[in-house]
Order: C-alpha cells, then sequence, then structure tokens
C-alpha cells in the first residue's frame, strides 16, 4: 500500500461503512494513508470491510447508531480520545426505501427521517469540537434525489433534500474553522441487488443508459475518489460545494435524445 505522508497522521471516520459506498469511501481513504474508523450499527460488516480493505491499512470498525446523539457523541469523544485527533467525518449513512407520500408506512419514513437527516445532524454535532481543533472537515454523501425529485421515492428525496440545505448551513456557520460539502452520486452499482437489476441486456439498463450521457451506472470508487478529494489540502478552498457524480445526468433537462433514431 503507497502511503501519503501528509494523511498518515490524520484520522477519518466514516458512518455507514459496512457495505456498498461507505465501505468503497473507507477503503479509499485507507489507501492514501488516513488512520480510517469505521462506523456503523454492525460490528460484522464492519469486520468485513477492514477484511476486505488494502493490506496494512490502519481501518478500525466502531459501533454506533448515527440516530441516536448519545451514541455518536460518545463515537466521536472516543474516536478523538484514542487517536489523539479527528480530521475527516463522512456522513456516509443512509436508508432508502420506496414509497408514495400515500403508500409508504410511517415506520419506513421514521427511519429514512432518523438516519439521514436526523444522522447527519447528530454526528455533525458531535464530531464539530474536534474538527476545530485540526480545522478538519465534513463530506456529506447526498444523492442526486436530493438535487431533482425521482419516482417513488418521496421520503427519500425529501431527506436527501434537507442533506443538501444543512450542508449550505453549516458551510456558512463554520467556513472559518472547517470545511462542509456535498457528493451526490447517481445508480451506483453499490451492491449485488443494483449489479443485478443493472445488468447487461436488462430493461433497466437500456432506460438507465438512455438517461445517462455516460451511458453506464458509476463505480463506489468514483464515488469515493470525489470524497478523498473534498477532504484533501487539494480542496482547500471549497465549502459550500454540490458535486454530482453521476456521468452527466444532471446537465440534462430531462427529456430523452429527440434525435436519437433507432435502427
Amino acid at each position: 500500500m503507497l502511503v501519503n505522508e501528509e494523511n498518515s497522521s490524520r484520522v477519518a471516520v466514516v458512518t455507514g461503512a459496512g457495505a456498498g459506498l461507505g465501505a468503497a469511501i473507507a477503503h479509499r481513504f485507507a489507501a492514501d494513508g488516513y488512520t480510517v474508523v469505521l462506523v456503523g450499527r454492525t460490528e460484522s460488516t464492519l469486520k468485513q470491510t477492514v477484511q476486505d480493505g488494502p493490506a496494512g491499512a490502519d481501518m478500525y470498525p466502531w459501533v454506533g447508531d448515527v440516530s441516536d446523539l448519545a451514541a455518536i457523541t460518545a463515537v466521536m469523544d472516543g474516536v478523538a480520545e484514542r487517536f489523539g485527533r479527528l480530521d475527516v467525518l463522512v456522513n456516509n449513512a443512509g436508508v432508502a426505501i420506496p414509497g408514495t407520500v400515500d403508500q409508504i408506512d410511517l415506520n419506513s419514513y421514521r427511519t429514512m427521517m432518523s438516519t439521514n437527516v436526523d444522522g447527519v445532524f447528530f454526528a455533525s454535532r458531535a464530531a464539530l469540537p474536534h474538527l476545530r481543533v485540526t480545522r478538519g472537515c465534513i463530506v456529506n454523501i447526498g444523492s442526486v434525489g436530493g438535487l431533482g425529485g425521482d419516482w417513488y421515492q418521496a421520503a427519500y428525496n425529501a431527506t436527501k433534500g434537507a442533506l443538501v440545505n444543512l450542508t449550505n448551513a453549516m458551510a456558512l456557520d463554520h467556513g472559518r474553522e472547517i470545511r462542509v460539502n456535498a457528493v451526490h452520486p447517481g445508480v451506483t452499482l453499490s451492491s449485488q441487488f443494483i449489479r443485478d437489476a443493472l445488468a447487461e441486456g436488462t430493461s433497466l439498463r437500456e432506460r438507465f443508459v438512455d438517461r445517462v450521457p455516460m451511458g453506464r451506472p458509476g463505480e463506489p470508487a468514483e464515488v469515493a475518489a470525489v470524497v478523498a478529494f473534498l477532504a484533501s489540502a487539494d480542496a482547500g478552498y471549497l465549502n459550500g460545494v454540490h458535486i454530482p457524480v453521476d456521468g452527466g445526468l444532471a446537465a440534462s433537462n430531462g427529456q430523452t435524445n429527440l434525435y436519437k433514431i433507432d435502427a
């Protein structure tokens, strides 16, 4: 593993790091030389992420629930005490459950609100005292669903829309001490379920390719690379920015290609 000496003393916390994007982000930070703390509710999945990480990586699983303010505060305080500092918080933990306003059950609604909104608010609140010391940064993982609507994702879109403006507000309130930015992935091959649903030859893949200028879904490592950039010194004057990682989807007005004539 090639270690960036500049990052060798830096500590990053990644929430929702047990699988998918969170695991990819944790692996990228580890490869870049950070000490990485993986936060999630299930110890076994966090340990699997560590096991799958780069050889020689400095990674530590830490069980915690972002929707519980006392619990996540204990995590952040514990990380700062154990490692002596906290430089980066990646608010990645999130839940997506489909449903329209009149159809989604209230438990699903509350689960998304408590994880996707409360979780970001609580984790950021808990980390801020430690990030101020190091003049660190927060990277929030949003979604293109926070920048525009999706069919059958009313509650999820509401949570990610809230994350957009929470990012803006924190960037204003704390910009003289820390930077706060957001990454907004489009459809990313972050689970086997998504890979199967978007497999070559499926009708969903064909509809997806028709809308995305780059003609393919994203890879988790591509999202992780943008997160790593925002956490780096190279992004030192970026604060309150929102970067879609969506293959160009956000560049469209939503219409299909009117000049594409099938052979």
